[in-house]
């Protein structure tokens, strides 16, 4: 295991190479200049200008500016901002912030999208199994904005008019966990959707292998059956799905973080963006193909726990 893990992290550097190469590329092709968007409306002073230039290697080629900004990384400096503000220190709070989100999305749709899975896989062809498959139409079908802003409104405002108590925050992350419920719901919906159909086919193509005939024949119970033979094999897919779409969930949280006004890494790289913040845009990137790595390696890992015929070397 621990050779298979050493590999992995090798493997991982040129991936991290190759996503921060194309992300910079980007970045650097956007037309403006960023300096000159420091002062706004306002004409900044030409020696400031060049003196602001030459300190953030903006008159380098392309290739050199990178080669400064990723040997940073290697090192644990994601750069400055062109207010010289370190990268790491202003994303800190943020990322703390978007992780929250993304974890508490990830845990309602692993509760969620799992159970529903394997309800409608146990009671595959009825009117629970067909609900079940409506209902993930819906969740797949209503965009994200529109989800938001409905549950903003029946849970923010009507529930709160109508009992007079706050029992879900939807804006801001004053009220501590319960600030993340509603937004986590709304960022996994479409997640919800399609892990809930993953789990349900992968259970029902579990519960038609041979192995389980065996265990039937040898006159298991139903629940030892599902529970200790069918639900490990038919999770390895779950488990792959899970791990991938944490770092979609942080990355795709612009929009929920808009909505319910929170204060994470989704709504400050809107803002780099906007103001060609280079190295905030370019160092969030880098710390989501991070986490996609992390989730990864932890997902490889799960499959030994789950499958004892994997095994690595």
């Amino acid at each position: 295991m621990g050779r298979y893990l050493i590999r992995r992290l090798i493997q991982a550097i040129p991936v991290l190479l190759g996503a921060t190469l194309l992300v910079f590329a980007t970045v650097f092709a956007l037309p403006g200049d960023p300096i000159a968007a420091l002062a706004g409306e306002k004409r900044m002073d030409p020696t400031i200008v060049a003196i602001l230039r030459e300190q953030y290697h903006l008159n380098d080629p392309f290739f050199v500016q990178y080669w400064y900004y990723i040997s940073g990384v290697f090192q644990g400096d994601f750069g400055r901002t062109f207010a010289n503000v370190p990268v790491s220190e202003l994303l800190v709070g943020k990322f703390q912030v978007t992780i929250n989100l993304a974890v508490t999305a990830l845990v309602i749709e692993a509760i969620i999208g799992v159970g529903l899975g394997l309800w409608a896989a146990l009671r595959r062809g009825g009117a629970t199994d067909t609900m079940i498959l409506a209902s993930t139409l819906v969740l797949i079908s209503v965009p994200t904005l529109v989800t938001g802003f409905v549950l903003q409104l029946l849970l923010g405002v009507k529930l709160k008019q109508t009992t007079g108590i706050d029992f879900f925050p939807v804006a801001g992350i004053a009220d501590g966990w319960r600030s993340y419920i509603v937004p986590g719901f709304v960022l996994a919906g479409t997640s919800i959707a399609y892990l809930t159909r993953l789990s349900r086919t992968s259970l029902m193509e579990t519960l038609r292998a041979d192995f389980i005939r065996t265990a039937i024949a040898k006159g298991l119970s139903r629940r030892r059956v599902v529970g200790r033979h069918a639900l490990r094999n038919a999770l390895i897919p779950v488990i792959t799905f899970l791990g991938a779409d944490l770092g979609n969930l942080m990355s795709g949280a612009v929009i929920t973080e808009a909505i319910f006004n929170i204060p994470g890494i989704g709504s400050e790289l809107f803002r780099s963006i906007h103001e060609r913040q280079q190295p905030v845009v370019v160092g969030i990137v880098t710390i989501l193909v991070l986490v996609y790595i992390l989730a990864n390696l932890i997902v490889d890992i799960l499959y030994a726990v789950l499958d004892p015929r994997i095994r690595y070397d």
